[in-house]
């Protein structure tokens, strides 16, 4: 099976409706998709029928290992009661709301122009900085998302360089595994966090994504070679964002073990 088992819409961080993101799999020949999105089970009961192509929800929960400051973030998949995952990441969505409501502020008192009333927001509630860029691509105020105004603004002690602390990583497995799901460590190539696995297997872990843009040639390698040791399954996906990333549905698709854990 042709199956992308990362991927987020309007209910986190990507611009497109599930929907949309359904009909374009299904054009491009895909049996599966998995709809991934950030810190929210909330997208679980909206997944649409569609005649030829599996839709299956998922959630990716942005999370740390506060030991070492090193970002970790954890895949669920096949979530059987999702209110043990809200419990855990719906404070986040409401800092991470708080964050990006004091980040627009901080730039409209600067001269910038931002429609707090007509702005995107994930599941029409929260507010991310994607939303800003976006605002402010659209509106003609900044060339790009991720140019030179994102780095001199939200990076490299900029106005609006500060961020919502997230969930632990140990903690974001357990409330995987407690909700009936598989606990998958995302791009793990990203953040170099492969040293984690041992301890993490032990709360549960799963599996580990192996086809993503950010892992490399020597990042996969590593990953086989965990996921062999620790009797792992693998999954892949685009990590599709719409029109906030230039990643497309389909440009990285799951290992066979990953379908048949997650699908079958």
């Amino acid at each position: 099976m042709k199956a992308d088992l990362h991927i987020h819409t309007q209910y986190s961080d990507g611009s497109d409706s599930i929907a949309s993101v359904a009909a374009m799999a299904k054009a491009m020949g895909l049996d599966a998709i998995a709809i991934t999105d950030h810190d929210t089970p909330s997208h679980l009961n909206q997944l649409p029928l569609v005649a030829g192509l599996r839709v299956v929800g998922g959630v990716e929960i942005s999370a740390v290992h506060r030991r070492t400051n090193t970002i970790a973030h954890v895949l669920g998949y096949r979530i059987q009661e999702p209110g043990f995952v809200s419990t855990l990441t719906q404070p986040l969505l409401e800092a991470r709301n708080a964050t990006s409501e004091k980040q627009a502020d901080i730039l409209i008192r600067a001269g910038y122009r931002i429609d707090m009333d007509r702005i995107g927001r994930a599941d029409g509630k929260y507010l991310y900085k994607q939303h800003i860029l976006d605002w402010l691509v659209t509106t003609g105020q900044v060339a790009d998302m991720y140019g030179a105004f994102y780095q001199k603004t939200f990076k490299n002690g900029g106005i609006c360089d500060f961020s919502t602390a997230y969930n632990d990583v140990f903690e974001a497995v357990e409330a995987i595994k407690k909700a009936g799901g598989l606990a998958v460590l995302a791009h793990p190539g990203q953040q170099q966090n492969l040293w984690l696995v041992r301890e993490l297997v032990e709360l549960g872990l799963d599996g580990l994504e192996l086809h993503h843009h950010a892992n490399s040639p020597e990042d996969k390698e590593a990953i086989r070679a965990h996921a062999h040791a620790y009797h792992l399954f693998l999954t892949g996906g685009s990590d599709y964002h719409g029109k906030y990333e230039p990643h497309c549905i389909g440009d990285f698709l799951s290992d066979e073990s990953g379908v048949d854990a997650v699908l079958r």
